[in-house]
């Protein structure tokens, strides 16, 4: 048995300062659009406002799960904790979920019972989060393709700017109209945008908590890669998951007539799963045809 695996998670870390100001910012941003949002009577700036402060949450969750995975493994954590990104990712998104669902009830309420909406004060508090959340993304835009958890941060915060330039919209239109029932269904189109993006969010991190194969890696095509190998004549027990939200990992058993075929062998597999398929802990068991038939080989078996 022979694995290999990458320790590029203690390389220096460069996102400690930019996860704390983009943090910071957002909170200043929700706790003005809580405030702002009441005087106003919007709900659809206090629908923004529980945006953000999933925002913030979600950063805090990003940040500490990129802290803790680059934690030491212990007897206990043998991994480390590097899983943790990925159930930082489910509290996320069920925590992003609720609110939102309060958020839409407080917006049905308020179609039936309309009050006065002052949108000068929406339109300038949403404008505020538009460049706050554009500035707290551009903090993060340089690690957005090294790392899931980052880019996911990175992409919630810019779908963000988005979503202020709609509250925006809403309040320039309320000044125009003076319709209020546009506060509400403005909340409520933030609301399907949340749960839109929140969802995706959700079904891939239970996916990654339930071991699955990660979505960029084809199971089949690792596989032939395996048996194509020289000296290969079966492949069994194979089994892809991640570790982290940027790591993955393999385990499988290489069915070899000739017997061992030493380390370099091994090394030359390892090299090309990391580098077609970003498998960077890859563990793999050698066995030879006439040693018995393993208890591990059918599919059904785990």
């Amino acid at each position: 048995m022979a694995h290999d695996h990458d320790h590029h998670h203690h390389a220096p870390d460069h996102f400690g300062f930019a996860f704390a100001v983009a943090t910071a910012l957002n909170l200043v941003l929700v706790i003005a659009q809580v405030i702002y949002g009441v005087a106003a009577h919007s709900v659809a700036l206090l629908a923004d406002a529980g945006h953000n402060f999933g925002d913030v949450l979600g950063l805090v969750l990003a940040w500490g799960a990129h802290v803790l995975a680059r934690r030491q493994p212990t007897q206990r954590y043998t991994y480390g904790l590097r899983s943790a990104s990925i159930l930082s990712a489910l509290l996320n998104a069920v925590t992003l979920l609720v609110a939102t669902g309060a958020i839409a009830w407080e917006a049905i309420r308020r179609l039936f019972e309309p009050s006065p909406v002052e949108g000068g004060v929406v339109m300038a508090v949403a404008a505020i989060g538009f460049v706050v959340n554009g500035a707290s993304a551009w903090l993060l835009v340089a690690g957005r393709k090294g790392d899931l958890n980052v880019r996911g941060a990175f992409l919630h915060l810019m779908a963000d700017a988005g979503v202020s330039v709609g509250v925006v919209a809403a309040g320039a239109a309320i000044l125009l109209t003076g319709w209020t029932w546009i506060d509400p269904i403005a909340s409520l189109a933030i609301s399907l945008v949340i749960v839109w993006g929140t969802w995706g969010l959700l079904r891939e991190a239970a996916q990654l908590a339930m071991d699955a194969v990660p979505a960029g890696i084809d199971p089949s095509a690792v596989r032939r890669l395996l048996e194509a190998r020289a000296g290969v004549s079966s492949v069994h027990d194979l089994h892809i998951w991640t570790i982290s939200t940027t790591e993955n990992a393999l385990t499988a058993h290489l069915v070899m007539p000739k017997g061992h075929p030493g380390d370099e062998f091994l090394s030359e597999v390892c090299h090309d799963l990391a580098h077609r398929f970003t498998i960077n802990h890859a563990t793999l068991q050698i066995e030879v045809a006439d040693a018995g038939v393993c208890a591990l080989e059918p599919d059904h078996v785990v």
